[in-house]
């Protein structure tokens, strides 16, 4: 009755009046139906209790797509244009991952920690032995998100930045500028980590050459028109991706604040077998040193949130199954190195392990209800593009 009434009114009215159809657009399918009928633009009412508040995009996406399907496309830009930059700072951050891994799991302290501490990792041991377990752990899960981010970084470059899409510009930038930042976080543990400062000193100027001549294109993907199964099952697969991305976020401010504050937490305490008092009393720079691990990974875990809630919130869409294998890839380094370090070194507080858990249950659950819509449509499309060649 709807697009009946808009045929109707073009036709009475001619194409000077503007004709606004209201009611019953519930997918993107119905917006583009409307459109076609002779109305200029389409009002959203019921569709948003429905649809949820994605349904603007998923119809701006629809209509943009129709429009442009058949037109020229754009020739992606080359490596060296910007989008390189940032798939090399990926690179980087994956290599500085695995490097500072190693490290974490044999010597744990660099020649210049043992400088700043006054003592060398056997005195520490026969002081205490799980000083340096409890290092580790610090560093080893710092490193895995390292990894995690060098994945998400060099997958945003390469798929969304070489294409122009606004959000995974959005994404990167945000996220580049957190980690960046978090630098500073020195200021407030006192202890100026020479290698750190020279990690950011390379990445940083590729991080500025990205950002060089980045212009948006829309997608030329076929978006998701309908409000089936497949999508309302992908909806909760994507809330589980948004809550992990606004965990993460929690906690690597949390974990930030407490490392430039009182460095350690009750579960910490009782681990090590000693009072921070008693720590400071033997060694006054040893606080200042595990300070800035727990900030400096405070910082890297904020860092991968915001890639994460942006690529969730604005990224997830039908068809995008490389997106999809980006969450799969990105998160097991980080889940990966938190869970076994905890287990090697016999720190198994449930408490303090409980949000781990939860993040490891979200992120599977994700990626499992995210698959029929990212992954299988893709597959799908694929056939019925080389079917369609072929005639």
């Amino acid at each position: 009755a709807q697009l009946e009434r808009v045929r109707l009114l073009r036709e009475a009215l001619g194409e000077a009046s503007t004709i606004v159809a209201a009611g019953g657009v519930h997918q993107p399918q119905d917006a583009l139906e409307l459109l076609a009928a002779g109305a200029n633009s389409v009002q959203l009412h019921s569709g948003l209790v429905y649809a949820g508040p994605g349904l603007p995009k998923r119809i701006n996406e629809a209509i943009i797509y129709d429009r442009i399907q058949h037109t020229e496309e754009q020739i992606p830009p080359s490596f060296w244009a910007n989008w390189g930059w940032m798939n090399l700072l990926g690179i980087g951050m994956m290599v500085g991952g695995v490097l500072a891994w190693l490290i974490a799991s044999t010597t744990v302290l660099l020649p210049y920690d043992e400088t700043f501490l006054g003592v060398s990792r056997s005195v520490i041991n026969r002081f205490n032995g799980h000083i340096i377990h409890f290092m580790s752990h610090d560093r080893i899960t710092l490193a895995g998100t390292m990894i995690s981010i060098g994945i998400f970084y060099s997958q945003l470059a390469r798929h969304g930045l070489r294409s122009g899409l606004h959000w995974a510009r959005t994404a990167v930038i945000t996220s580049c500028a957190v980690g960046f930042s978090s630098f500073f976080l020195y200021l407030g543990y006192g202890y100026f980590d020479p290698l750190h400062a020279t990690a950011a000193a390379i990445l940083l100027p590729m991080l500025l050459l990205t950002m060089r001549g980045l212009k948006d294109y829309p997608s030329r993907k076929p978006p998701g028109l309908l409000n089936d199964a497949v999508w309302r099952r992908a909806q909760w697969g994507q809330c589980c991706f948004v809550v992990l991305g606004f965990g993460l976020a929690i906690g690597g401010l949390t974990i930030s604040f407490v490392g430039i504050t009182n460095v350690f937490v009750n579960t910490d305490l009782v681990y090590i077998g000693l009072t921070a008092e008693q720590l400071g009393a033997w060694n006054n720079q040893l606080i200042p040193l595990i300070a800035h691990d727990r900030a400096g990974f405070g910082g890297a875990l904020f860092s991968l949130a915001v890639a994460i809630t942006a690529s969730a919130l604005w990224g997830v869409g039908q068809g995008e199954s490389w997106l999809w294998w980006t969450f799969l890839w990105g998160g097991l380094p980080g889940f990966t190195a938190g869970l076994l370090i905890h287990f090697h070194i016999g720190y198994m507080d449930f408490i303090h392990l409980l949000p781990v858990y939860i993040a490891v249950m979200l992120y599977g659950i994700g990626l499992y209800l995210l698959y029929p819509f990212m992954v299988s449509s893709a597959g799908q499309y694929a056939r019925v593009t080389r079917t369609n060649e072929q005639f």
